[in-house]
């Protein structure tokens, strides 16, 4: 079928760049591992190393990863995209490609802390330098360019805070001053956000969470807008070699088709968690973007297509207060990451943005009682009942009224 045809959000996900294998008409992409792949003559060994069609080495391409490749590119409506060993493996092939002794980026303040700690631990040494700012104000964002910015790079919603940045105000900038923006869409998914629809250059995901979406795997995706980006991120990503196995590719085939289905009943619990934590005495705030209280709610309603399913809070009691909930939790499982079916529970300050120095983090609003709950597919109300009986826990020890 052709792709354009394909009209609803679902059909989209299980159909979009995803055809029969030729050979055999296996429905599931077959698993090509091969480290390796045979010519059928010298002369054609030499037209697939000029870039004619086949493939040589699966470093430089295999058929399964390219099978994901094109149904991620076509979900984020990007010209091609590039599967990745990991979410930083993909970061880093966009950071090596763009980033040049003597440039300069800015990022939002509250980017997911590695992303952040590569830039000001190792490529400053080179001479890269980054201003991190609040860029749900993109007026911030204008404000810290410089003549020698070539890259604006974005979460949003961002890690762990929730901020959301509007993507079509930074691709007007980033442009004005011949940057490219990027955009990390990992917590929204090309499910419920597309950024290249909206300006951006680059899309960048972590496929280990919503895409692959079950806990089993470790990828990440590059997504260009254009052929030209994109030879320029592959000539660089190849040769670093921080490219996906066939294996992890096959995987994450086989979540991608269930992600409408996953987001969906995800963001649906996550609603009905938000809103109850919003009136629980146990917490001090929360922010979702699906409630009205979240001070972006209405560009989180113009720019996806809903709110998601990661939730902010902080509990009463602060770091000790936060560390007896999750301690408490039962169902909830204590473990980093987010995105798969089931629900997780972290408290960034200590585990995920740890490396972040103190006054930055706090800059970036991720304080010390902030808990973050990535919402799964378990049945809400069994999700409600465990959160009460750990934010009961969480209660012990603090003294009402004080």
């Amino acid at each position: 079928m052709n792709d354009e045809r394909l009209q609803g959000p679902n059909t989209k996900i299980i159909h979009g760049g995803q055809h029969p294998d030729r050979e055999t008409g296996a429905v599931s992409v077959p698993i090509y591992q091969s480290s390796t792949f045979a010519f059928e003559s010298a002369e054609h060994g030499a037209a697939c190393f000029r870039g004619g069609p086949g493939y040589k080495y699966t470093r430089l391409g295999n058929p399964t990863t390219e099978a994901l490749e094109r149904s991620v590119a076509f979900l984020e409506g990007g010209a091609g995209a590039l599967g990745a060993a990991s979410g930083m493996a993909a970061i880093n092939s966009l950071y090596m490609t763009l980033l040049g002794a003597g440039a300069h980026m800015v990022a939002g303040d509250a980017l997911y802390g590695p992303s952040r700690t590569i830039v000001e631990t190792e490529f400053s040494r080179f001479g890269v330098e980054a201003d991190f700012v609040d860029s749900s104000d993109p007026a911030n964002v204008e404000r810290a360019i410089r003549p020698e910015t070539v890259l604006v790079y974005i979460e949003t919603p961002a890690n762990p805070t929730l901020k959301l940045t509007d993507i079509e105000a930074c691709a007007e900038i980033a442009h004005a001053h011949g940057s490219v923006l990027a955009v990390d869409n990992t917590f929204a998914s090309p499910h419920l956000q597309n950024p290249i629809e909206l300006g951006a250059d680059i899309v960048v995901h972590s496929m280990t969470k919503f895409i692959n979406g079950h806990s089993d795997v470790v990828a990440g995706m590059i997504v260009a807008a254009d052929e030209e980006m994109l030879e320029r991120l592959r000539r660089v990503h190849v040769n670093l070699g921080g490219t996906m196995d066939p294996h992890q590719a096959w995987l994450v085939l086989r979540g991608i088709k269930t992600l409408g289905l996953r987001v969906e009943k995800a963001q649906a619990n996550a609603m009905a968690v938000a809103r109850h934590l919003e009136a629980h005495p146990a917490v001090e705030w929360v922010r979702y973007p699906g409630l009205e209280s979240h001070p972006q709610h209405e560009l989180a309603s113009r720019q996806m297509r809903g709110p998601g399913g990661i939730i902010s809070f902080g509990v009463v009691g602060g770091v000790e207060g936060g560390q007896r909930f999750i301690d408490a939790a039962e169902l909830m499982v204590r473990a980093v990451s987010l995105g798969g079916i089931e629900t997780l529970v972290e408290h960034p300050a200590s585990m995920t943005h740890k490396g972040v120095p103190v006054d930055e983090r706090l800059e970036a609003g991720i304080t010390d009682d902030l808990v973050r709950v990535a919402v799964g597919c378990e049945d809400s109300e069994d999700l409600i009942a465990d959160l009460d009986r750990a934010l009961e826990q969480a209660m012990s020890g603090v003294a009402v009224g004080v």
